[in-house]
């Protein structure tokens, strides 16, 4: 019998709460700040953007956190989703090393974006709100707030980075789908996105900057909130969805990794993927090599200040302690434009200084040349971003090549690239810069 490709999971075997690493954290998370007193940020001062439901679960020391019925509900559209082996890619790399990946392509809006959107829209929809703004960079984030505000009854305008609204049409075509309305980033809707029109009318935009309009456009509301695709704690939280799922899987096959690989941009795919595994690193009971990646364009996690630092350019949201490359940081349009972000989540970053978590970085070029391997030898056509992790575990799986060692790598491959290939004809053209 040939060896299988998949470990799956029946929708009985779906988590039914979600996995909290504050607790498991060999310090604890330095507290938000006000961004003009620099003092901690309460509660009180978070419900004009989010319901209490969420601030609670951002804030929160407890390890476990139910998942409500109506979101697992929803959840079970997707999910579980299949752990596969790439065998093909073993065989074209000729490594000793077992490559395993969390197939996250299979939601309604082709990434792992749903698993927080859902639970968001839902909290919402059960304090009354009606509207929900947000930003989004290549179009992951928008379209699964669309899906998510679609099943809840809620009216969603997206904040689109410019250069990513301009090279991915097809991606805001599935948000309108949906009935969300969505509008390029920076805008005149907003003294935010005024303000840097004024100063560069041909900006190609940022996460930073997205980030500022969707919170002007939702304070400025009684009946709208804030949603946020990555970055803070209860967005991570929601994503462990997918480590679970993968432990649970691991212990069917029997499976020890010994390198855990995820690309980083605000953290919520890395953090959900990993955060269930590296607890029990913290714990001492695995010597696993955690491993984020991200892209030269923007490298926070290895370039970036451990400092307190805003989420957005103009200044809007509370003070984090993160690395960072600076609030007023506006990365090259490269085709990552989920990855396109100054700052990265206050957990992972802690991570990172910890020494728990490996940063790396790579420049597109090298990134879509594994991608098209991985497109060429496993059929699947990976998005950018996660083709950062295949670029790692390429490099990985060559290593092990060398030294005879037959590793366990898992990666998560965490949207599929269907929408993204005007990034594939740009490498195919030879016409994709690296920056």
């Amino acid at each position: 019998m040939a060896e299988p490709r998949k470990i799956l999971l029946g929708e009985d075997e779906l988590p039914t709460a979600w996995f909290n690493i504050v607790p498991s954290l060999p310090r604890a998370p330095e507290p938000y700040l006000h961004p003009q007193t620099r003092e901690p940020v309460g509660p009180d001062a978070l419900t004009p953007l989010f319901p209490m439901a969420l601030i609670e679960q951002e804030v929160s020391a407890e390890p476990w956190i139910d998942i409500p019925g109506p979101v697992l509900d929803a959840y079970r559209i997707w999910r579980p989703t299949p752990l596969i082996r790439a065998l093909d890619l073993e065989r074209a790399l000729s490594t000793p090393a077992r490559i395993y990946y969390k197939y996250e392509g299979g939601s309604p809006a082709g990434s792992h974006k749903p698993n927080t959107a859902v639970p968001q829209a839902y909290y919402n929809a059960q304090e009354g709100v009606r509207r929900l703004t947000t930003e989004t960079g290549a179009g992951q984030w928008g379209s699964a707030l669309a899906f998510a505000c679609s099943r809840f009854g809620l009216d969603c305008r997206v904040y689109m980075v410019r250069t990513s609204y301009d090279s991915k049409p097809y991606r805001r075509s599935m948000m309108e789908t949906w009935g969300a309305s969505v509008v390029p980033s920076p805008s005149d809707e907003t003294n935010a996105g005024r303000a840097v029109l004024a100063d560069n009318f041909e900006s190609p935009g940022s996460l930073g900057i997205a980030i500022s309009e969707a919170v002007e456009a939702a304070a400025t509301r009684e009946d709208t909130h804030y949603a946020l695709g990555s970055v803070l704690n209860h967005v991570l939280l929601h994503q462990t969805v997918i480590g679970l799922e993968l432990k649970t899987q691991l212990d069917k096959g029997g499976l020890q990794p010994d390198v855990m690989i995820g690309c980083v941009g605000g953290g919520s795919n890395f953090g959900g993927f990993s955060f269930p595994l590296l607890a029990d690193k913290i714990a001492g009971k695995v010597g696993t090599r955690f491993v984020a990646v991200e892209p030269t364009a923007a490298p926070t996690l290895t370039k970036g200040r451990f400092d307190y630092d805003v989420g957005d350019q103009a200044g809007m949201t509370p003070l984090m302690r993160m690395y960072t490359l600076g609030a007023d940081f506006v990365p090259a349009p490269i085709h990552a434009g989920g990855l396109r972000y100054h700052g990265d989540s206050p957990l992972v970053s802690l991570l990172v200084k910890e020494g728990l978590v490996e940063a790396i970085a790579y420049p597109q070029s090298k990134v879509f040349e594994s991608a098209v391997q991985f497109a060429r030898t496993e059929g699947l056509i990976p998005a950018p971003e996660p083709a950062h992790a295949i670029r790692a575990v390429v490099d990985e799986a060559l290593r092990c090549k060398e030294e005879g060692s037959a590793e366990t790598i898992v990666f998560n491959l965490c949207g599929h690239g269907y929408f993204d290939l005007q990034a594939y004809d740009d490498y195919l053209s030879g016409s994709l810069l690296d920056v």
